[in-house]
């Protein structure tokens, strides 16, 4: 019997055993999924403290309950280990190891270089294997592709090999792992077919693609969409700030339009892995093949100058307040990258704490999902929001917009709230000492 239709028989019954390579925000997700539908899944990491919490039925991921940890460990059907001999056993391996970005701003793959060479040295006959990590075109190919070869297995006729861009949003209560559409490719029909009938199996709709390369290079464009989009609101809403126009309700207009407007919002900045990371990945390729990603690249310079642009508005509130930088008593509302997650990935705010530690402010933070925060020389516990705390501070910002916070009582008890976000006016609070961006 031929790889592909044993490994096709075994995905249809649910016989395959199926290993996920790093158990983060995309891959934890992704091995509870396949054992509520029935497979049998190990899960493999590194991380020795992840693994004794979830046998211990434990989460660490905000969107996935200690209760749905502990029901799925019941099944007897999921198996969390550091042993990679697991992967000799299985018959799907899919890795979701991080890809983040040199400090010089360059990708850095090199937990898909190691867990490759670790794949390499336990592939079998009659594998399929997908990576899911975040890269520029290529990596499948050129990286992936010959460690494993160094296992003596021949790609299509010994195991298959593919790409799925992950498409995870943390916090998204509409769009969850199962119901938003997954693109595969792989580098021939067959291995195509295998990884969309993998994903199919837990997946409302799987689109396959003619090869890797086509699969890495649509989460690329995804999100370079998406920085560019936000790039040019951001200035924008600096050039309406600079025209003393509301940019929300500027925004809100243009929306009713029907048709070629699609709105985007201005903030404190970009953070999470896939929208400041994502667009380097792809100029840096394309620069190493001799083209220059000129709008890309200015989106991310303007986006990384947001965080500078929200100190200098806090300091020029200050000035009118004749209070100086020094010394001034500034509270953060939220420090995590995007609201009612407990993710700290390239968060804005730490970028606006490490410009207002330079200032000497004293500074003190508030958010439900971060108790304790050690970053950039401040080491502080979380507030408590009380009439008194708020009181007592110069400024309040507004810089990640979390639903479990009274922002009545910040309205009514704060000096000055600079709102990044524009909640007040979402939760309909009106209030004179509130400045929006």
């Amino acid at each position: 019997m031929s790889v592909y239709i044993d490994l096709k028989q075994k995905i249809k019954k649910k016989k395959a055993i199926i290993t996920v390579m790093g158990l983060g925000y995309v891959g934890l997700p992704i091995a509870l999924e396949f054992c509520k539908k029935g497979f049998s899944v190990n899960g493999l990491d590194t991380n020795l403290r992840r693994i004794r919490k979830l046998r211990k039925g434990m989460s660490y991921i905000n969107d996935i309950s200690d209760s749905e940890i502990s029901g799925i460990l019941k099944t007897k059907r999921f198996k969390v280990t550091a042993d990679p001999k697991v992967l000799n056993v299985s018959d799907a391996v899919i890795m979701c190891v991080p890809t983040p970005l040199r400090k010089i701003k360059e990708p850095d793959i090199s937990y898909v270089v190691r867990a490759s060479k670790v794949l390499s040295r336990y592939l079998r006959h009659g594998q399929i294997v997908v990576l899911e990590s975040t890269t520029y075109p290529g990596t499948t190919r050129d990286i992936m592709l010959p460690e494993l070869r160094k296992s003596g297995l021949e790609m299509d006729k010994d195991f298959y090999l593919a790409f799925s861009p992950e498409r995870i949003d943390p916090g998204n209560p509409k769009y969850s792992f199962v119901n938003i559409p997954k693109v595969i490719g792989g580098f021939n029909k067959r291995g195509t077919e295998l990884g969309r009938l993998l994903y199919s199996s837990v997946i409302r709709k799987v689109v396959g693609v003619s090869n890797p390369e086509v699969a890495e290079v649509t989460k690329l464009l995804e999100n370079t969409f998406r920085i560019v989009n936000i790039g040019l609101i951001n200035e924008f809403a600096h050039l309406c700030h600079k025209l003393k126009i509301d940019v929300w309700e500027v925004i809100k207009a243009a929306k009713t339009k029907p048709f070629g407007f699609m709105p985007f919002y201005p903030g404190p900045g970009i953070g999470g892995h896939c929208i400041p990371a994502d667009p380097v990945y792809l100029s840096w390729k394309a620069r190493k093949v001799g083209f220059e990603t000129r709008m890309v690249d200015l989106a991310a310079k303007v986006n990384r100058g947001v965080p500078a642009h929200i100190v200098e508005r806090v300091g020029d509130m200050l000035k009118e307040k004749k209070i100086k930088f020094a010394g001034a008593k500034i509270l953060l509302m939220g420090v995590t990258y995007k609201k009612d997650v407990n993710d700290l990935r390239e968060s804005p705010a730490l970028d606006i704490i490490e410009a207002l530690k330079k200032k000497k402010v004293k500074l003190s933070y508030h958010d439900p999902f971060i108790p304790y925060l050690d970053v950039h020389g401040i080491k502080a516990r979380s507030r408590k929001i009380t009439p008194a705390l708020l009181k007592k501070q110069d400024l309040v910002i507004v810089v990640t917009d979390h639903s479990d916070i009274d922002y009545s009582v910040i309205a009514k008890n704060a000096k000055v709230v600079f709102d990044t976000r524009d909640i007040f006016e979402k939760k309909k609070i009106k209030s004179e000492n509130i400045v929006k961006l």
